[in-house]
């Protein structure tokens, strides 16, 4: 099943050019983190998702333009530093997670598919970076890796959007926009091995990156087993699982899309509205 929210705060699953609305079939009243993170966190599963008659809920045409994130404030967002072997070359990066660990995104950094990229600097280069998103489903601790996939609600195309300044990872990864999210959450039962999709991320038309999951460092069980061995993973947290070779600048006016083979594509805008000359930034003596 694919589940979309929409920008009125509704819970949809896409049925090809049609979606129905499960918002009300649910009891769901979405708060600020959307319809499908209130589904989570009164602990919701697959397992009431594939209860419902979806013949028998109301539908309408699929809407691109009323999608809003799958989930507007996951309670974390965690990324994957160096985890594809071809952007470690690229890099020319000898360390990789077992060195670096994992690190947080700002949740205030998610934007959907609606949502535009927005620049915060004039003079310092901004890149994309197309990823693999895994949705946690059910609370994950030190959970070792042969049970880690039974924790996943479901998967969706994330952009790691990232500044190449000198601050810490964390800081130059969170500027608000810089965590385009969706199309939708594809469910865990419709991808039989996360380790296996491909992966593709356009600049303009023109393609950037094109990889397959099967080349992560760290695989998506993997990655979990980590991530909660250091932190508890709740309902709606979001693993980032790395991006591979191919990273490069994006600009105003432009549009960033990826792709990840039956997980749908994410596509959106780039701005510099509101953008300061790096100098000028608040804090800088």
């Amino acid at each position: 099943m694919k589940l979309a929210s929409t920008l009125d705060g509704r819970l949809h699953a896409v049925l090809d050019d049609r979606s129905v609305d499960l918002t009300d079939a649910l009891g769901l009243r979405p708060g600020a983190g959307g319809p499908l993170l209130a589904f989570l966190e009164r602990g919701g599963s697959l397992s009431d998702l594939h209860g419902l008659d979806l013949d028998a809920l109301p539908s309408q045409p699929t809407d691109p333009s009323r999608l809003a994130a799958p989930i507007a404030r996951p309670g974390k967002v965690v990324g994957a530093p160096v985890n594809y072997l071809d952007h470690q070359a690229e890099m020319g990066e000898q360390r990789t997670i077992a060195d670096y660990g994992m690190f947080l995104k700002a949740t205030s950094s998610v934007i959907g598919p609606t949502g535009s990229i927005r620049l915060p600097y004039l003079d310092v280069r901004t890149d994309h970076e197309g990823e693999l998103g895994v949705v946690i489903g059910r609370t994950a601790h030190r959970v070792p890796a042969e049970r880690a996939l039974d924790h996943v609600l479901g998967y969706a195309p994330v952009l790691d959007i990232t500044v190449r300044s000198g601050e810490d990872r964390s800081t130059r990864k969170s500027f608000d926009t810089f965590t385009p999210f969706g199309p939708w959450v594809t469910t865990a039962d419709e991808v039989p091995d996360p380790d296996a999709l491909e992966l593709r991320c356009w600049v303009d038309g023109e393609l950037r990156q094109h990889a397959s999951t099967a080349d992560l460092i760290y695989g998506v069980a993997e990655l979990i087993a980590y991530t909660s061995h250091v932190m508890t993973l709740h309902p709606g947290d979001v693993i980032a699982t790395g991006t591979p070779a191919g990273v490069g600048p994006i600009a105003a006016g432009q549009r960033v899309a990826v792709e990840i083979e039956g997980l749908g594509r994410l596509d959106v805008g780039v701005t510099d509205d509101g953008a300061i000359a790096y100098a000028d930034r608040p804090g800088r003596r």
